[in-house]
């Protein structure tokens, strides 16, 4: 009779310490944020996956009620940020907006220090940032589409030269994707950064670049560059006479840089649930989308299982692309 009661006295106990961690667990996620929120953007000011932080940032503050301080950590592509994140505590106090070129970084440097699908969890994506193939329209007067680029390329196989804003950025890997889906051959003369880059295409150094929108958009406005086709599955607003690269002969082609919101691994299910609520009601808002718009990005939201999905196929995808072209960067 005793050893009956003292199992059952055991099992009530055990019961009763699982109730404790579960009101712990919920009174720790109810508490929470407490204090101020670190949000790691793995690129210098200025840019749009900065411009996109503060934005999507300083409305999280005001939802949450706590200060959402962003905080610059440039180089390697971001993977020092990353790399950083990867090892913070997982207590809802850290974030990181997430970029393509950082997703990828693994592939390109030998010693990134972190697993882009393993290392972090997934919370939100925030927008999309397009891509667009533009050429001198004075030193290619006749190239107006893509057909038109691929005959020209053809005519002169290898002697073509591209830019982009750098040896591994996101328009070097989609333009190396595009050659090798059309069959045709160009150099590619790698810049450090964009705005370089857009210089010396506009200047004539370099006939044409594969280039983020965003950067490229007001010389296509002066007509300094003519834009010949976006790399995004659907025409992006900014420029919808242009037409897609899908639209024009290769279907199914994708390549959109993007960015979202990242927590360290083990980070509670209940936080990261709450901020992709919150961001998501965020982007829903139509002044957060013309700010992002104004930035040169579009509002993209995903919650947490549909944003590591896009991890892993983007990881797949454009890795297989690093390793055929025998693309590093070190």
């Amino acid at each position: 009779m005793s050893h009956f009661f003292t199992r059952r006295s055991v099992l009530l106990s055990l019961a009763a310490l699982g109730s404790i961690s579960l009101l712990a667990g919920s009174a720790f996620a109810q508490a929470w944020p407490s204090k101020p929120i670190k949000l790691i953007v793995p690129f210098p000011p200025g840019g749009p996956t900065d411009t996109a932080s503060r934005i999507v940032g300083q409305k999280l503050a005001e939802r949450l009620k706590q200060p959402v301080i962003v905080e610059n950590k440039a180089g390697a592509s971001g993977s020092i940020a990353a790399a950083q994140v990867a090892k913070s505590a997982p207590d809802g106090y850290t974030l990181m907006m997430l970029a393509t070129p950082t997703l990828l970084a693994p592939h390109l440097y030998k010693k990134a220090g972190y697993d882009t699908v393993r290392d972090f969890t997934p919370v939100a994506t925030v927008y999309d940032l397009p891509i667009v193939v533009v050429v001198n329209p004075q030193l290619m007067p006749t190239v107006s589409d893509l057909q038109k680029l691929i005959t020209h390329a053809k005519a002169q196989p290898g002697k073509l030269n591209y830019t982009s804003s750098g040896a591994g950025s996101f328009g070097h890997l989609s333009m190396e994707l595009l050659k090798q889906l059309g069959g045709f051959d160009m150099q590619h003369v790698p810049y450090k950064g964009g705005v370089p880059a857009i210089t010396d295409t506009i200047g004539g150094q370099v006939p044409m670049m594969y280039a983020d929108l965003v950067a490229a958009l007001p010389h296509i406005q002066a007509g300094k560059l003519r834009a010949i086709a976006v790399g995004s599955p659907q025409r992006v607003s900014m420029i919808p006479e242009v037409k897609t690269i899908a639209e024009q002969g290769f279907k199914g082609y994708d390549a959109v840089s993007w960015g979202g919101l990242l927590a360290p691994p083990g980070t509670p299910k209940e936080m990261v649930a709450r901020i992709s609520g919150e961001v998501r009601q965020i982007l829903a808002e139509k002044e957060t989308q013309d700010k992002l718009l104004t930035a040169g990005a579009i509002a993209n939201f995903q919650a947490p299982v549909q944003m590591g999905q896009r991890m892993q196929q983007d990881y797949v995808k454009w890795g297989k692309v690093i390793r055929d072209k025998g693309i590093a960067v070190e």
